[in-house]
């Protein structure tokens, strides 16, 4: 009985994995997979594991079995696909679109939501994000500009909302570094950041969720 439970687990194990390579890439739709010696080898698993994840993926849709030709790619995501792998995979403009629409929905939510708590966590990387832009360093302002914006979302009281928006700001980090060579626009945005905080301690959604704006408005140019 154990063995069947570890054999199962392990055929998900390399499920996952080969879902992994599709998402990414490695295979397109309508391609062939390697022959199962080969996955065997890849995956250092027995025939019947390769097998079984075979029979996982097919059932999910994202594979296609057919019977004496191979097995296929059939699309790039399953259904149940998690949304953590999906955002990975996601083009950089569509995942900053996201953020920008959570940022807006976050900022009125936490005028609404925040506590003194919250109130001070986010001070404290607003506080951040001001000597690391004045400092010129970029990596930790924008590690700072992150965690403010987060905190906001913590103070939003909505878990999803929440857990979006630090996977799409986690996945979206290197680009910000890539498009920002200084730290001058951090400089030049935080007394708006400092008027967001302003306005969610004032419990003012409207205010908060327009100044939320004008900080992306100015992102934009």
């Amino acid at each position: 009985m154990n063995s069947l439970i570890q054999k199962k687990s392990l055929a998900e194990e390399v499920a996952t994995r080969l879902q992994q390579q599709i998402s990414g890439g490695e295979y397109k739709i309508g391609e062939k997979l390697p022959i199962e010696p080969e996955l065997m080898k890849a995956f250092g698993v027995g025939r019947s594991t390769v097998r079984e994840a075979i029979k996982i993926l097919s059932n999910s849709g994202l594979l296609r079995v057919q019977q004496g030709v191979g097995t296929f790619v059939n699309k790039t995501s399953s259904d149940n696909e998690p949304m953590d792998h999906r955002l990975k995979r996601a083009k950089i403009q569509d995942l900053d679109e996201i953020r920008q629409m959570l940022e807006m929905k976050i900022a009125e939510k936490a005028s609404l939501q925040r506590t003194q708590e919250d109130i001070g966590q986010i001070n404290i990387h607003l506080a951040e994000r001001d000597r690391m832009g004045k400092a010129g360093m970029l990596k930790e302002c924008i590690e700072a500009d992150i965690n403010f914006h987060v905190a906001i979302a913590r103070a939003s009281k909505n878990d999803i909302l929440l857990d979006l928006y630090k996977t799409a700001s986690l996945h979206l980090k290197n680009w910000f570094e890539e498009i920002n060579k200084n730290t001058d626009s951090f400089v030049e945005t935080q007394q708006l950041h400092q008027q967001l905080l302003n306005y969610i301690i004032a419990k003012d959604p409207k205010k908060a969720l327009n100044t939320a704006a004008k900080i992306l408005k100015y992102a934009a140019k």
